[in-house]
C-alpha cells in the first residue's frame, strides 16, 4: 500500500494497526518512497522449561548433616 505523507500524518495510528497486522505501507513524497512502515520482528525465545533435564543430579541424602555437625544442631 502507498500512501502520501500527509494521509499518513492524518491517519498514522490506523497504518500502525495495518503494519502490526502483517501489511506492509510505503510511504511517498512527490511519487517517490521515502519510508516503509511495517511490524517489528520479534525473535521467538525458547522455552526454558526442562532446559537442563538429564544434567543436573542431586543425591538421595542431600539433606542429611554428617557427624561433623552434630555439635551445631544439639
Amino acid at each position: 500500500m502507498n500512501v502520501s505523507t500527509a494521509e499518513a500524518k492524518a491517519k498514522f495510528s490506523e497504518l500502525l494497526k495495518r503494519a502490526e497486522a502483517g501489511e506492509e505501507i510505503t510511504v511517498t513524497r512527490h511519487g517517490k518512497p521515502i519510508a516503509v512502515i511495517a511490524a517489528a520482528s520479534r525473535p521467538q525465545r525458547k522455552s526454558l522449561l526442562g532446559a537442563m533435564k538429564g544434567q543436573i543430579w542431586i543425591s538421595d541424602d542431600f539433606d542429611e548433616l554428617g557427624p561433623e555437625w552434630d555439635e551445631y544442631v544439639k
